[in-house]
């Protein structure tokens, strides 16, 4: 009975002892890791049955990405089965994969060089020889301090010079320009080439040129590029390598030619002033002058691609002489680029041969001008007429890279412009309209420096026959800024663009545009024909030109800009003339200028005071002067503050309808202060301090002041372009205000209370979100509303949504009003739409249910990015609204700064009973997420190009040009 007790006894205390011995036993922790990508790969490696399976391995491990941590086990592994395997594709595979790992960010390629150029030297394939020196390249780029790994390097790709192979020599030349210096020693008694002597210690330099006559063409090519190469690393290349250049020239193969023209050229950039022999004589010339020969000798090369490139170096090469510069216009050797004896060596050889004048024959000591055919050439008459051969050749490529040259040339030389000037007018009459186009733009970089004759205008005119938009207003640009010599030249211009208003009306604005300047560029020269121009006789009086007349607009925008610096011209005008400029004045400001007119009454405005388009600084201090005014204003809510208010806004607005320069920076300032008046009357109204109830109208007048200064912020963010970060930052800060003002109508219309906290919560991460992004820019916010929010920010996220509300209220009427600080220049973004007119009472007819295309034809300046924030909306009567994305291509770019759009928009409705009219505008599409300075701009949606489009990641729109009305019938359909 004891006995079974104490068994009883100590079974019990063995099961406490178990529970107290769990109760304290710790709990075990599990560590949770990526899955091994070696022991990944070894598995698949080691499962592979065939070398066809272990390539589909590592082809698949190549597309999968793999962590800085996990390289180096990886590489063992590859490192391993390389050793193993027999393949030459695997192992070519995995030399590749060496090279891939090496790149990896957080990765030291440095403990895989010994193992790198182990398996190299014991390599016998030539392919996966080859690629293991391009992993050896791939690691020497990782290294660039590591001296002592660059210098073995080096060695190896010395050592592997004399291999048989191509590509192997290649690669070693490669990694000798890409990590080659020039006080690295190379080698040890190697084979430096074919051909070449053996030496302990060679130059990397000489070492390289050494293959410039190697056998394969492609190891030649590498070693000119090597060279190149060490010159783009900024080491200077020796003028010995100068001659070997030029021998390639005449190559066999065009990857090598095309090599050595860029290598001769970088070598005339190094030493232009250098002297160099003339082949077979004892004439000396200057390099510059001499590689420039030799370049315009490889523009009739037979490869087009090297033509090509020939023809764009002799752009770039400035330092020539005029001599040089002036025969690649003349297919003939002119006689000052041959060696011609003077009359003492001529006088010297007779008298060494004995022969005196004998006095029978006229002039028969006299200087013969007839050059020996044997004499010395300072340049090979093959190069005689490069820039000719250029303009002429088969291929179009060719012909734009000579007119690019010729441009580049042209522009730093007065006298080579005015030669060269009739060989890009015979340009503008090629059959390829790229062509055709790049002369235009080319005459019209160097106009400053050129003046038409009669035959050349007459040339250039014959364009605005053109179909094409392009060309014509390209042209219509060209004349706006060039001189011509005679008034029959203003004549004839103004005829054939009056033939192209009549012939394409579509190109009215250009034509406008093109004769304002040219009348303001030669007021002399239309003098004389105004009484033709304007069909006045000295007694007779004639019939009144219809001011309808876009033809008779053209004359008067021509005469009325000839006569803004011609005093003695406005004699010559009629009464009706007079009455004409001043419709033209109002109604196309921006074509006709001010005139002071004699005996007529002038309007008193800014611009006699110097602040319109008379003094550009002028202008400037009026608008600093505006804003420092509105500066001294501490308080808003003081008497006559918002008046003062009221007019420098009204001022601002017409000192940028008269100040084109300065409509930016005018526009930006006036919406500024816009919204800091719509704000202080908003603050200002008797809600606040009586019942909900009681001023519901005043409610509604509050909100809607709210949501415009919400919208005004907007374009102030998005419309305007050359803001800095102190600018966005005020911007932010009134956006804050506006979004406070509609949070607190909110809370006092009585919604629910979930919903008031949703807005709190909404509105703090906004503040915080400013924090973040304007740190730097808080010191210039003392006082303001944010910086008011921002010291409050601990409490405020402990607050109830009643007493946060309280809180905005008293913060946002006691906030101080920010002034602006105007940066250097601010544009606004801008668009016109030219086509359609919405001039036409004559209906698009179309059937119910299908497709209308509806031309589009605008003008953006200033606009950024256009091709993803620049839409097209159409608004139909009903209200519908479609909001189109024109195509990248519909996008065009004639100017810095400026966009043209033309597109087509496609329309379609039920049937109507009788025309209505739709509203076709730009809009400027933004996202509140993306934040000018800090945050990448979205990608928008892709669509179906022309077709209306809902885009999630639009989060607004601003009207970017005025509405545009147009008269659209659909008809039913027949049955």
């Amino acid at each position: 009975m004891a006995a079974h007790l104490k068994k009883r006894v100590y079974e019990e205390f063995s099961k406490v002892s178990q529970q107290v011995s769990l109760e304290e036993a710790p709990t075990k922790k599990l560590r949770l890791t990526k899955p091994s990508k070696s022991a990944a790969l070894h598995i698949d490696l080691c499962k592979a049955s065939s070398p066809t399976d272990a390539l589909q391995y590592l082809l698949s491990f190549a597309r999968k990405p793999v962590e800085a941590e996990s390289v180096e086990g990886v590489v063992r592994i590859l490192l391993e089965h390389y050793y193993k395997e027999s393949d030459n594709s695997v192992r070519l595979k995995i030399a590749s994969l060496l090279g891939l790992l090496s790149k990896t960010l957080g990765f030291t390629p440095d403990c895989i060089v010994d193992d790198a150029i182990n398996i190299l030297n014991n390599e016998k394939s030539h392919q996966v020889l080859a690629q293991l020196l391009d992993t050896l390249l791939i690691i020497g780029a990782q290294l660039p301090d590591k001296t002592a790994v660059i210098q073995r390097l080096i060695d190896v790709a010395c050592k592997h010079l004399s291999s048989t192979y191509f590509g192997v020599r290649n690669k070693c030349l490669q990694l000798l320009g890409c990590l080659g210096t020039v006080d690295m020693p190379l080698g040890k008694e190697t084979d430096a080439g074919p051909g070449a002597q053996t030496s302990p210690v060679r130059d990397v330099q000489s070492l390289i040129s050494d293959y410039f006559q190697d056998q394969d063409p492609r190891v030649r090519t590498a070693a000119i590029k090597a060279m190149l190469q060490l010159h783009e690393r900024e080491m200077k290349i020796q003028q010995i390598i100068y001659n070997q250049a030029c021998k390639l020239l005449s190559d066999d193969y065009e990857q090598v030619r095309s090599a050595a023209v860029q290598m001769v050229w970088v070598l005339s950039q190094l030493y232009p002033e250098s002297i160099v022999p003339i082949p077979s004589s004892n004439e000396e010339i200057r390099l510059v002058d001499d590689s420039f020969g030799k370049i315009c000798h490889m523009v009739s090369d037979g490869s087009w691609v090297v033509r090509v490139q020939a023809a764009k170096l002799l752009g770039s090469m400035h330092q020539v002489s005029p001599h040089f510069l002036e025969q690649t216009l003349d297919k003939k050797l002119m006689s000052d680029l041959r060696r011609k004896r003077t009359a003492h060596e001529r006088a010297k050889e007779l008298y060494a041969s004995g022969e005196f004048s004998s006095g029978r024959r006229w002039a028969d000591d006299a200087p013969k001008e007839k050059v020996d055919t044997t004499g010395v050439n300072l340049i090979d008459s093959g190069a005689c007429g490069a820039f000719v051969h250029g303009l002429e050749d088969e291929m179009y490529e060719v012909r734009i890279a000579a007119v690019e040259a010729l441009c580049s040339l042209a522009q730093s030389s007065s006298s080579f412009a005015e030669k060269c000037l009739d060989f890009l007018v015979d340009m503008f009459n090629d059959e390829i309209e790229e062509v055709r186009l790049q002369s235009i733009h080319v005459l019209r970089q160097i106009s400053i420096h050129i003046t038409l004759r009669e035959d050349q205008l007459d040339t250039v005119l014959a364009v605005l026959e053109d179909s094409s938009r392009d060309i014509r207003e390209a042209l219509h640009e060209l004349l706006c800024y060039t001189n011509v010599s005679t008034k029959e030249c203003i004549q004839l211009a103004l005829l054939e663009l009056l033939k192209n208003l009549t012939k394409y009306p579509t190109d009215r604005n250009s034509v406008w545009k093109c004769l304002k300047f040219l009348g303001a560029r030669h007021p002399t020269l239309v003098l004389p024909i105004v009484p033709e121009l304007l069909s006045t006789h000295p007694y007779f009086d004639t019939p009144e030109p219809d001011m309808d007349d876009p033809a008779y607009i053209a004359v008067l925008v021509l005469v009325f800009n000839a006569a803004q610096t011609c005093p003695t011209m406005p004699a010559l005008f009629s009464d009706h003339t007079f009455r004409h400029y001043a419709y033209l004045r109002d109604s196309l400001s921006h074509l006709v200028p001010h005139l002071r007119l004699p005996g007529r009454k002038q309007t008193a405005s800014l611009e006699e005071s110097g602040v319109g388009s008379g003094s550009l600084d002028s202008a400037h201090n009026f608008l600093q002067d505006s804003l420092i005014r509105v500066s001294a204003l501490q308080n808003l809510e003081t008497p006559g503050a918002q008046d003062l208010l009221e007019f420098t806004i009204r001022d601002l607005q017409r000192l940028g309808e008269l100040q084109t320069e300065l409509a930016g920076s005018a526009d930006f300032c006036a919406t500024y202060l816009r919204c800091q008046l719509l704000l202080t009357k908003a603050l200002q109204e008797k809600l606040w301090t009586m019942a909900v109830p009681l001023c519901l109208k005043q409610n509604a007048k509050v909100s809607t002041a709210a949501r415009q200064i919400l919208d005004e912020t907007y374009k102030l963010e998005f419309l305007y372009s050359g803001l800095e970060t102190q600018q966005i930052a005020t911007i932010h800060n009134v956006r804050l205000q506006a979004k406070a003002l509609q949070l607190i109508l909110t809370a006092r219309s009585k919604q629910g209370v979930d919903h008031v906290l949703g807005i709190c919560e909404k509105f703090l991460q906004d503040v915080e979100s400013f924090q973040r992004l304007f740190m730097t820019e808080l010191p210039h916010f003392q006082d303001s509303f944010v910086e008011k929010l921002l010291e409050l920010m601990p409490r405020l996220t402990a607050c109830k949504p009643h007493d946060l509300v309280k809180i905005f209220q008293t913060t946002l009427r006691q906030s101080r009003f920010i002034h602006l600080k105007l940066p250097e220049q601010i544009h606004r973004a801008s668009a016109t739409i030219i086509e359609p007119t919405g001039e036409s009472d004559n209906p698009l007819r179309f059937t119910s249910g299908l497709v209308v295309a509806l031309d589009i034809d605008a003008t953006l300046e200033h606009v950024q990015d256009p091709q993803t924030t620049v839409k097209v909306q159409v608004l139909y009567p009903d209200g519908q609204s479609h909001i189109i994305h024109p195509k990248p291509g519909d996008f065009r770019t004639p100017g810095p700064g400026r966009v043209r759009l033309i597109t087509q928009v496609y329309l379609s409705h039920s049937a109507w009973t009788e025309p209505c009219q739709i509203e076709v505008r730009l809009l400027l599409a933004y996202s509140t997420s993306s934040c000018k300075l800090y945050v990448s701009k979205p990608a928008w949606n892709e669509s179906m190009d022309g077709l209306p489009t809902s885009e999630s990641s639009i989060e607004g729109t601003i009207h970017l040009s005025k509405p545009v009305k147009v008269f659209i019938m659909p008809k039913p359909a027949r049955r």
